[in-house]
């Protein structure tokens, strides 16, 4: 746990491995996702957006060696950070044929590269690969982390969402994972209308269970022309307020274990590519707010994990 902050920043645990402060770089390629070319259903997620689920990346015409040498140089010379994680952010990365994912982690092996973070889904984890990625990892040095967006555990939501995997195809995937000893970054969206404190708590205490190794925990933002913007539009849900969005965050977090590493606290879009995010206020804005009321509270990320029951009206 950090002694400043009140919950286990990721930058803390990058330090602690690596010694040294690490950024990710990011990459794209052209791909798609089970939940939209059939295999699993069709549209995506009503959330998710022509891009993937990412805003800021390079063209992904460029080869992945270009992308990273553009974004080190960038980056790099921002931040003063010369050790990097190869990201690959956008749609599902482990859904490509077997040689040509191959092909795109081998690009990745550069003596900058301490780590390779594959975002991707549940439903898309197979031992061939991970297999290929463990003797990857033995042979190079670079470190394997496993990103999977579970969003939620309320399968009612899920369903909402069109996920078209549930909490079972999750378990399943981590399950598998953690044979391999990679580590498992979990995303989750707190801030869903149709989700309840209960869910908040039980998706925390879930993580806790299948001992995930990071969480990135997002605010629920609605990007144009998608699903989700005409539902919003046609008045199909209400947003929850902010000060609802940073009960759940605190909620969540003190029942997630303390040893689970934090990426960040509230996500981010372009503001021109949303017609809602964040309550029109700035993400560090909210994630101070949401500091600040822990520390005058006395509350810390695992305060309540031990807790062997909770009074759901109450969040305790």
């Amino acid at each position: 746990m950090s002694s400043i902050l009140p919950y286990y920043p990721i930058s803390e645990y990058y330090k602690n491995k690596y010694g040294q402060k690490v950024y990710k770089l990011p990459i794209k390629l052209s791909l798609t996702c089970p939940n939209r070319d059939g295999e699993a259903g069709f549209g995506g997620c009503i959330f998710c957006s022509e891009s993937g689920g990412s805003f800021e990346n390079l063209p992904s015409f460029f080869t992945v060696e270009k992308q990273l040498e553009i974004n080190k140089n960038y980056i790099g010379s921002k931040y003063k950070v010369k050790k990097f994680i190869a990201y690959f952010q956008n749609f599902s990365n482990t859904y490509m044929d077997y040689e040509k994912f191959k092909e795109v982690i081998c690009a990745c092996n550069k003596n900058y590269i301490i780590a390779i973070s594959i975002s991707t889904r549940s439903d898309c984890i197979t031992e061939k690969k991970l297999e290929f990625l463990e003797d990857f990892s033995k042979n190079t040095g670079i470190d394997i982390i496993i990103e999977l967006g579970l969003q939620t555990a309320n399968y009612k939501s899920l369903k909402i969402l069109n996920r078209c995997e549930d909490l079972a195809d999750f378990i399943k995937a981590c399950n598998i994972i953690k044979k391999y000893n990679f580590n498992i970054c979990t995303h989750v969206i707190l801030s869903l209308p149709w989700d309840e404190k209960i869910d908040i708590i039980e998706t925390a205490r879930i993580l806790n269970v299948l001992a995930v190794d990071e969480v990135k925990i997002h605010s629920l933002y609605i990007v144009k022309n998608t699903k989700l913007a005409n539902m919003y539009k046609n008045n199909e849900f209400r947003m929850p307020r902010k000060e609802d969005y940073k009960n759940n965050v605190i909620i969540f977090l003190r029942y997630l274990n303390k040893n689970i590493a934090i990426q960040r606290l509230v996500g981010r879009a372009p503001s021109e590519d949303t017609i809602f995010c964040n309550w029109n206020s700035s993400w560090w804005v909210i994630r101070d707010e949401i500091i600040a009321d822990m520390n005058e509270n006395g509350f810390s990320q695992g305060d309540l994990s031990q807790k062997k029951k909770y009074n759901i009206l109450e969040g305790e």
